[in-house]
């Protein structure tokens, strides 16, 4: 072999040397790259929130910083949105999050553990709109068996005398804003599923109660709830009420309606009227957004001293103006007006880290009127009201706005 046919060989011999070493550095720094970047920042929003919440609470019932197992209408909220996303994307590992949350709370003749009927907590009823969907993919008798349970407990929940449902027990005479959303939607769904709607008449007229008696004259929003005997420290002494329009309340409302629409026969003479409530909600909360188009936590009164845009409040809003838009209860123009308030929810809200999972930042934490210590429902009150990051309704109205928009 001459000297230069050797030089070239030792030259390739370095040359294949230095790839080998080099390659293995770039395929060594792309895994770690892709270790880091765990969700892809080219998914929807509503996947890589769903991503980023099963990363951070492997169990459903962690949401909102639980320690321990229990059926919550937190978790019923964002399990609904997976629900969702599972329907849009066959996503089986969706689906199983749901019924692992199931599972882990009932027993094997279909009890919700810890669950006690002399409660008559409405907020029980809110995950059991998971189940219909669960019991139609798996035909698990037990879920069919929870599903008659949580409609029972409707049939003796104590009411008003003008006949809206208690918000619980503990608070007599009451109606609670939130509580539209935690029974109606799984009310409406069970009567025209299994009871020829022969309920949809009393559903109805729990919406006319609110119209009634919750939705302000002035500004056309809504309080958190209404005491029919007035006689509860927190109440009005002429209108029952209580003293603050709250952003989540509204939210809760209008989610209330959309997702009791969903269900509500078009061929019921009472489905017109809760389509205008819709828009008279909706024409309402839209004067009294910020200038990015998100809502406060005290709704009506964007000026007062400690005030703030909430991210729950404007989601869930968010999520009814799409919804509403989408299924031609409200115009288009609130489709538009929902992209925009969307944009600006990611900026003031979304935070995604180098592992491209998202927190939704500054979230109220759950408020409530009366019991011990007793909550007097004040603007101050709600305004002093601790936020966190991750707060489940935050999340929960992110996914589901994010969902309707991609529609």
């Amino acid at each position: 072999m001459n000297k230069s046919l050797s030089a070239k060989l030792n030259s390739l011999k370095v040359i294949l040397v230095l790839l080998l070493i080099f390659g293995n550095k770039v395929n060594a720094q792309n895994q770690v790259d892709s270790e880091n970047s765990v969700i892809p920042y080219d998914l929807k929003w509503s996947e890589r929130t769903a991503l980023s919440v099963l990363k951070k609470y492997p169990k459903a019932w962690q949401l909102d910083g639980n320690d321990k197992p229990k059926w919550d209408y937190k978790m019923g909220f964002v399990l609904s949105g997976f629900e969702k996303l599972y329907q849009k994307t066959n996503n089986k590992k969706y689906f199983e999050y749901i019924k692992d949350y199931v599972d882990e709370m009932i027993d094997s003749t279909g009890n919700i553990k810890k669950y006690d009927l002399k409660e008559y907590n409405i907020d029980y009823l809110n995950p059991g709109k998971l189940l219909f969907n669960l019991y139609n993919i798996t035909k698990d008798s037990r879920y069919f068996q929870l599903i008659g349970k949580l409609r029972n407990q409707l049939e003796t929940q104590p009411r008003t005398t003008s006949g809206g449902f208690w918000h619980k027990q503990i608070y007599p005479n009451q109606m609670w804003i939130d509580g539209l959303y935690m029974a109606e939607p799984f009310y409406t769904q069970f009567t025209v599923k299994y009871e020829k709607g022969k309920s949809l008449d009393d559903i109805a007229k729990q919406f006319e109660l609110v119209h009634n008696h919750i939705v302000d004259k002035k500004t056309g929003l809504v309080y958190q709830a209404w005491d029919e005997s007035k006689e509860i420290a927190w109440a009005n002494k002429q209108t029952g009420t209580s003293p603050t329009i709250w952003g989540r309340g509204i939210g809760w409302y209008m989610v209330a309606l959309v997702e009791t629409l969903d269900y509500f026969p078009k061929s019921h003479p009472k489905h017109k009227v809760l389509v205008e409530y819709l828009n008279q909600i909706s024409k309402s909360v839209n004067q009294y957004k910020s200038e990015s188009g998100l809502w406060y936590q005290v709704a009506d009164k964007p000026e007062k001293f400690g005030n703030y845009v909430e991210p729950s409040a404007s989601g869930m809003i968010i999520y009814a103006f799409v919804k509403g838009a989408n299924k031609g209860y409200l115009s288009g123009n609130y489709k538009s007006t929902a992209k925009k308030s969307f944009e600006s929810f990611v900026k003031e809200f979304v935070k995604v880290d180098k592992k491209g999972e998202v927190t939704v930042l500054n979230v109220s934490s759950n408020v409530g009127l009366g019991g011990k210590p007793f909550r007097d429902g004040t603007n101050e009150y709600y305004l002093t009201a601790k936020t966190k990051d991750n707060g489940a309704i935050g999340i929960g109205a992110f996914l589901l706005a994010a969902i309707e928009l991609e529609k």
